[in-house]
């Protein structure tokens, strides 16, 4: 599949990559239109991620829209069953948007296996840091882990309330190292220093890296080959337990 310049096309995706995404419908060969939905999205039960996407996706109007481009990946399986209508949708194969950051599944993998362990930032990870999605509470939430200790005592009483925190809210321990990806689209200088203030905080080691904007880049001008899935009118997506990670089911 492939447009010409000029088409226009909508986009949907995570505001953790708002100022990539901006940046690159700017540059863009299509004429792309952009909306955004919030980093605590994929913290809800899959069921209600899937129904708010699909209630977005269903939202779009159609007129002289070519494909719909989703800045999602497979992150919490909200986007497993979600249906094409009028318009294509076109994702990138991912398992989760640290890989957009990458540029590439390969790279992100080759990281992952080689750094056990790493917390990631960007950008998006620090400025878009409110997990909460209005009206529906997510699965942090639920748990308690977005209350404060004295919130938890309150609730639970001071022994329930260690337990809960000790058992579930130790989160960090399992991160030995935090790597910023620098991904060049604004000035950066103070969310390093956040970065490195957290990983300092944490006892992590500290890594910048540059980012590669690549993949993403392709999602917004094309040509949209096997690092993409594309989901025709009637189609939806499926999960894939492969390299292709999602699929499609006619």
């Amino acid at each position: 599949m492939n447009l010409n310049n000029g088409d226009k096309a909508k986009f949907l995706g995570c505001e953790i990559i708002y100022r990539e995404a901006c940046l690159l419908a700017a540059r863009s060969r299509l004429l792309v239109d952009v909306a955004f939905g919030p980093k605590g999205l994929h913290d809800l039960p899959t069921a209600d991620m899937l129904s708010r996407l699909q209630q977005s996706v269903d939202d779009i109007d159609d007129t002289g829209y070519a494909a719909i481009l989703l800045g999602y990946a497979r992150c919490n399986d909200g986007l497993v069953g979600l249906q094409a209508r009028s318009i294509p949708l076109i994702m990138p194969k991912a398992h989760d948007c640290i890989t957009f950051f990458f540029g590439s599944r390969r790279a992100y993998r080759d990281y992952f296996d080689a750094h056990p362990g790493t917390y990631f930032h960007t950008t998006g990870w620090i400025e878009r840091d409110d997990p909460s999605v209005p009206g529906q509470p997510g699965v942090m939430e639920q748990l308690g882990l977005t209350d404060s200790f004295e919130q938890l005592v309150a609730k639970y009483g001071h022994d329930n309330a260690m337990f809960i925190r000790e058992s579930l809210g130790d989160w960090k321990s399992s991160y030995s190292r935090l790597c910023y990806l620098q991904m060049g689209v604004t000035h950066e200088d103070a969310y390093l220093d956040q970065s490195r203030k957290m990983a300092a905080e944490n006892h992590w080691t500290f890594e910048q890296r540059e980012g590669d904007l690549s993949l993403l880049q392709r999602l917004f001008n094309g040509p949209w080959d096997d690092d993409f899935l594309i989901v025709r009118p009637g189609q939806k997506i499926v999960a894939s337990n492969d390299d292709d990670v999602v699929a499609v089911e006619p």
